[in-house]
Formats: C-alpha cells, sequence, structure tokens
C-alpha cells in the first residue's frame, strides 16, 4: 500500500539505494511510477506493507516501511531486492554496491569507490567536515538526522586523521 514517505512514523525502517549517477528527469518520471506500481503491489505473506519512496537528489532511491502494521518477511525483502535489480538492468546504473561512497562537493554529489575515498581521505582531499551519506541508518528518524551528516560523525571517520 503506497502512501505519501512523509507520513510514516519515524520508526518506520528504511532502505536506501545510492546510484552511481543522477537520473535524468525523464528516467525520474519513469522511475517514480515504477516505484509507485511496486510498492502498491508489494506484500507479505499475502499482506499489504505501508510504504513510501523519495528520491533524493537524483541519485539516491529510499524506500520505507511502517513496520507497527505488517512486516517485511525474506520473501518480500527479496522481492525489493529483484526489483532494484531489474532498475539497475533497465537504467544501467550501480544501486547495489555498498562499498562505495557518496559525498557532497560543493553543491553537488560526488560518488567514489571506497578505496578512492580512502585516498582522498589520506591526501586530505576529504576531511572530517565533508558532508557524507551514511546509507546504513535504520528508520526515518535516523535518515532524517544521521544521513546527511560530516564524515567526523559517520562510520567514514574510521578514513580520516
Amino acid at each position: 500500500m503506497l502512501v505519501d514517505f512523509d507520513t510514516l512514523p519515524e520508526e518506520s525502517r528504511v532502505w536506501i539505494y545510492q546510484a552511481n549517477r543522477s537520473f535524468s528527469d525523464v528516467e525520474l518520471t519513469q522511475l517514480e511510477c515504477q516505484l509507485e506500481t511496486f510498492i502498491e503491489v508489494w506484500t507479505a505473506h499475502g499482506k499489504d506493507l505501508q510504504s513510501g519512496y523519495k528520491i533524493v537528489y537524483k541519485r539516491f532511491i529510499v524506500i520505507s516501511l511502517n513496520q507497527s502494521i505488517n512486516n517485511a518477511t525474506g520473501c518480500s525483502i527479496d522481492a525489493s531486492v529483484h526489483f532494484i535489480q531489474e532498475l539497475e538492468k533497465q537504467y544501467n546504473v550501480d544501486l547495489m554496491d555498498k562499498m562505495n561512497v557518496s559525498y557532497k562537493q560543493g553543491e553537488f554529489i560526488a560518488y567514489k569507490t571506497l578505496l578512492d575515498f580512502k585516498a582522498m581521505a589520506k591526501n586530505k582531499s576529504v576531511s572530517k567536515n565533508t558532508i557524507v551519506f551514511n546509507n546504513l541508518v535504520h528508520n526515518i528518524a535516523e535518515f532524517n538526522e544521521n544521513w546527511e551528516v560530516p564524515a567526523s560523525e559517520s562510520w567514514h571517520s574510521r578514513f580520516l586523521k
């Protein structure tokens, strides 16, 4: 059951998929339709899942689930992963690789491999004040408070000296 992302409770679970490039405006229109269609029929053992989504910075797909109504199951999570994998193929984009880092570079969103980010930290191209995206947040409250943070306040801090 599709609902507006911003109406979901703060304890709703989130999954964040970061793209290795920005989606075009045409792709965003298509992507929104596909997300709405998927979420409308997304179920767990035949029970509707109250879910919403948002696309942030033309690059991050954030799906949220109100677990106080129904929890996701292994099968429903598998269905969502399969859906994301289909999007990867259709748009020729990487959404599942968790070993990459996105961060702000002025007004732009940069995307680097973890190894490149570590090297940039070592040569001081990024600092503890660099805004990074902590895609390990678990719920909407954490997403709102701890997703877009200085590297010093994220798991990325281990690479900064």
